[in-house]
């Protein structure tokens, strides 16, 4: 019992001993410490605080525009007669080189009546045209007319039944990264839709500035020629015409011709039976870094005029050489294709406002629209309307005037028979040629494998009629 009590003592006073070290030696060392903020910067994260749509993170349905579009797009079969080369059995039996030769495409019933609108090259030469509706109803269709220069033509079908049909949207309005729907019948399946965005606008794939496309990434295959471009509501915004592909199938860019054009050109072929094209009157380019440098001028974009042409709208309102168009009424201007794609929705008598740049000061013209006064004639050039001074030159009262050589080697071979810059061109075919107008309805109505006949007076007043195929 001492022995345990004892331990408990020794305990209890070795503890007392431990504490009392502790507080004597130790505590007075140990300081307060005060934790406080850190004064660094902190690292931020970029970040979107605008409240999101989660809906709009999701493609929009093309259910709606599909659904509007598939029954109002139709299948093309031209059937054309052509030459083949000729066999060995044709030549021993007497048989006629001549073959049918069959193409396919799209069309668009753009009316309940019957009217299809297509490509002018689905149609070329066509001797028969049969459409194909989407529920396998087929039907004979007529040309009621085209334009080569748009690639567009018009047909019609005669049906008892109103037709489903697409309205024509505005293709002006149409931006890029826009949803679009391209419908149509390639490698001959009906009813084919595809999805993508409009890439670009006022797409020239010549070099020539007589283009105006739309370029979108929706998926286009032969046979998708003269379908329909749509957007998200339905509306027809262009006529898928062309791709671009080095295999003839689709490798990524798709164009078609805006609606605002194909518009025009339907509706001058309905009105007229052919296009009324209505011209500013101006020569020259677009700008950019080099074109700005050699021209001397301080801006990258716009059309610069070089020259302005006699006796047009261009010339009446007082657009001057070295004039900078930035805009025409609000279409803005940054290169030739967009002047050229929005000008063929006009018509001759049209007034539209030009806002140009001059002296680096900003001016707004109203210019009246005219008729072309010049075309070019295929074998020869350019041609023009002749002044009565020219006519009475050679005593007649009918013809058009060369004004220039398209090329040299066409400049010499009707300089060796006589004919030079200022010589009539009077007939094509036999047709009398009282304007330009005359001249491009003559070689439109030209027949297929038809010779092109054309009567010239030299300036020495020799008529004579030239033969080419």
């Amino acid at each position: 019992m001492k022995k345990i009590a004892t331990l408990v003592c020794v305990s209890v006073l070795g503890g007392l001993l431990t504490l009392g070290g502790y507080k004597l030696l130790i505590e007075d060392d140990i300081k307060p410490v005060v934790v406080n903020e850190s004064p660094e910067i902190p690292i931020y994260i970029p970040t979107n605080t605008n409240t999101t749509n989660v809906a709009s993170m999701v493609a929009p349905s093309f259910v709606e525009a599909a659904e509007k579009s598939l029954d109002a797009v139709v299948h093309v079969k031209n059937t054309a007669i052509v030459s083949a080369p000729m066999t060995m059995y044709d030549l021993f039996s007497g048989r006629n080189s001549e073959r049918a030769q069959v193409g396919t495409g799209s069309g668009v019933i753009i009316s309940p009546s019957g009217y299809i609108v297509t490509n002018y090259h689905v149609i070329k030469n066509a001797n028969d045209i049969s459409i194909t509706l989407n529920n396998n109803k087929v039907y004979t269709a007529e040309l009621v007319g085209s334009d080569e220069a748009t690639d567009i033509a018009l047909i019609k079908i005669e049906t008892e039944e109103e037709l489903p049909f697409l309205a024509f949207g505005d293709s002006d309005n149409a931006k890029i990264g826009e949803w679009v729907l391209a419908v149509g019948n390639p490698f001959n399946l009906n009813s084919t839709v595809t999805a993508g965005i409009i890439s670009a606008k006022s797409r020239d794939l010549t070099g020539q500035n007589v283009q105006s496309f739309i370029q979108t990434d929706a998926a286009v295959n032969p046979g998708n020629s003269g379908g329909a471009l749509v957007n998200t509501n339905g509306d027809l915004i262009g006529i898928n015409t062309a791709i671009s592909s080095r295999t003839g199938s689709y490798i990524g860019y798709s164009f078609a011709v805006p609606s605002n054009i194909a518009r025009k050109i339907v509706n001058d072929i309905m009105e007229y039976g052919n296009v009324q094209n209505g011209i500013l009157g101006v020569v020259g380019g677009a700008l950019n870094s080099k074109a700005a440098e050699q021209l001397g001028v301080d801006m990258t974009e716009g059309f610069y005029v070089s020259e302005v042409q006699e006796e047009t709208g261009a010339e009446k309102a007082g657009i001057q050489s070295g004039d900078i168009i930035r805009k025409v009424d609000n279409v803005e201007i940054n290169k030739f294709s967009d002047l050229t794609g929005y000008l063929k929705t006009k018509s001759p008598n049209d007034i539209v406002n030009v806002t140009l740049i001059r002296d680096g000061g900003e001016e707004i013209l109203p210019v009246t629209l005219l008729k072309p006064s010049i075309t070019l004639l295929q074998t020869i050039g350019y041609v023009k309307n002749a002044s009565e001074e020219d006519l009475k030159r050679y005593n007649i009262d009918y013809g058009v005037k060369i004004s220039e050589f398209y090329e040299d080697n066409y400049k010499d071979y009707w300089n060796k028979n006589g004919v030079e810059e200022g010589s009539i061109v009077t007939k094509i075919n036999g047709k009398k040629l009282y304007s330009v107008d005359d001249v491009q309805n003559a070689l439109k109505t030209r027949g297929y494998n038809e010779p092109l006949q054309i009567e010239v007076i030299n300036n020495e007043g020799e008529k004579t009629v030239y033969n080419f195929r």
